[in-house]
């Protein structure tokens, strides 16, 4: 056995844990889903081979067409917001100032608390008659809409939640960033004359496309997925206005039995989520040098 070959045995060794938990609680799952997409089966009776009836079901489809439009209008309301707030906080967390491990832990807080927890606290909070916002609203002579029986709020809402709950997480991230720029690319563009504003969109801005890169995909992920704040905060309503494409497959499978099509539906949020997930790599590709040397 040559050296290189013995380095690769113990290499294999250590990352082999973690490989079989990729393979056995990822991709077996993925392919599980993929061949139970091909039958229709109601849990309770054998599957019966379907070919690609489910998929041609999909086509026609059009409840789960406007679930997957609803799932990608709360993605448009969360990504750029979170986005945009978690590099606003992290850009004035990046100073010397007094108590600044305590504000970085109270804007992570949210985070830790489970989405159905947090459900359940804003749906009591955006209560048209005794919710705390609506109570807050009147004290400025604003009567408050029924944030989650409007239709026309609902979605909104629920984003907003979402968006309260993950802008401190990913301020870490922005700030781990910012603190890995180095200090010296700042001081030689303001010997130039570059003003802060310019700095920071010329400088800092593009050295964090790492960061962005990273913070973008899995927020875009978790987004396409969302399911826990929608079950607890609207169940889906009202009128479908919440029913993401997530929520549509879970009342497929364990509401109308009818696992074959949820699978289906789990292949199609699947491919969307791989498709814009390629798109992110494609644009921040170009765009992103990891090497500051």
């Amino acid at each position: 056995m040559t050296g290189r070959t013995a380095r690769n045995r113990h290499a294999y060794l250590f990352i082999a844990p973690s490989l079989f938990g990729v393979v056995a609680f990822l991709l077996l799952p993925m392919v599980i889903v993929l061949v139970l997409s091909l039958f229709n089966w109601e849990l309770l009776s054998a599957p019966e081979f379907a070919g690609l009836d489910n998929y041609r079901r999909l086509a026609g489809d059009g409840e789960t067409w406007h679930s997957l439009a609803v799932t990608a209008g709360y993605v448009l309301l969360c990504i750029p917001l979170q986005t945009a707030l978690a590099l606003a906080l992290a850009v004035l967390l990046d100073r010397r100032v007094a108590g600044l491990r305590t504000y970085r832990a109270l804007f992570v807080v949210p985070w830790m608390a489970t989405p159905i927890v947090l459900g359940l606290v804003w749906d009591w909070i955006f209560d048209p008659r005794d919710g705390a916002l609506n109570s807050a609203l009147a004290l400025v002579g604003v009567d408050g809409p029924d944030w989650l029986s409007d239709p026309a709020w609902a979605l909104p809402a629920v984003a907003l939640v979402s968006v309260w709950q993950h802008t401190g997480y990913n301020m870490l991230f922005f700030l781990a960033g910012l603190q890995g720029v180095p200090r010296e690319l700042h001081d030689a563009a303001a010997v130039d004359g570059a003003t802060p504003a310019q700095r920071f969109w010329r400088v800092t801005l593009p050295l964090l496309n790492p960061t962005m890169f990273f913070v973008t995909v899995t927020n875009l992920i978790g987004a396409f997925q969302v399911f826990d704040t929608v079950y607890a905060m609207t169940g889906g309503g009202p009128s479908h206005s919440t029913e993401v494409l997530n929520f549509r497959i879970f009342q497929t499978a364990f509401k109308e039995f009818d696992f074959g099509y949820a699978a289906t539906l789990s292949t199609l949020l699947f491919a969307v989520i791989f498709a814009v997930t390629l798109a992110q790599v494609r644009f921040f590709g170009k765009r992103t040098t990891y090497d500051l040397s």
